[in-house]
């Protein structure tokens, strides 16, 4: 996703490595109470499955929720601090064992686009999982400024992700 000359981008790769199996760490994915855990975990209010759609080998989800954000100085003009969000998440389990999936994040009146990637794979006896997360800020003139402010909270962000889902694992 590249960005246009009115507009920044993000892009960060995080890694984590999950001591359970990839069969464990999938059905964990493919669940839907496990990503409406984490969003509850992560003190997201007012959570409601839009959509969900799960198979033996694939995950179909659409959640909205109320965030809180710690909004930096340079983004409050253009991100609230309190905001619906709606995240839709695909995830399938593919013939080797990996899984891979693909997610979208809509803040609602935010002038960001957030999508990306994951990938989970076996590592013995072991997970490895594998985020890409592409954000765009459609914002002139500042957008890179905006950009750079919220890494931070991205990076936080998917640290309490890694978090519940940890604690998803040790609860299942």
């Amino acid at each position: 996703m590249a960005a246009s000359p009115r507009e920044a981008a993000v892009q960060i790769r995080f890694t984590h490595r999950f001591d359970r199996p990839i069969d464990d760490v999938w059905a964990m994915f493919a669940d839907p109470a496990s990503h409406v855990a984490k969003f509850t975990r992560m003190g997201h209010r007012d959570l409601e499955v839009l959509s969900e759609e799960v198979t033996e080998d694939a995950l179909d989800l659409t959640v909205r929720r109320q965030v809180d954000l710690d909004v930096p100085a340079v983004a409050a003009k253009f991100i609230s601090p309190s905001n619906t969000v709606t995240s839709t998440d695909h995830w399938e389990r593919s013939a080797d064992g990996s899984c891979s999936g693909h997610f979208t994040v809509d803040i609602k009146g935010a002038p960001a686009e957030s999508r990306g990637s994951t990938r989970l794979e076996a590592d013995g006896d072991a997970t490895a999982y594998t985020v890409e997360l592409d954000v765009k800020v459609k914002v002139p003139l500042v957008g890179d400024k905006v950009a750079k402010a919220l890494r931070p909270q991205l990076e936080a962000q998917m640290a309490e992700e890694f978090e519940a889902a940890e604690a998803w694992l040790a609860e299942h």
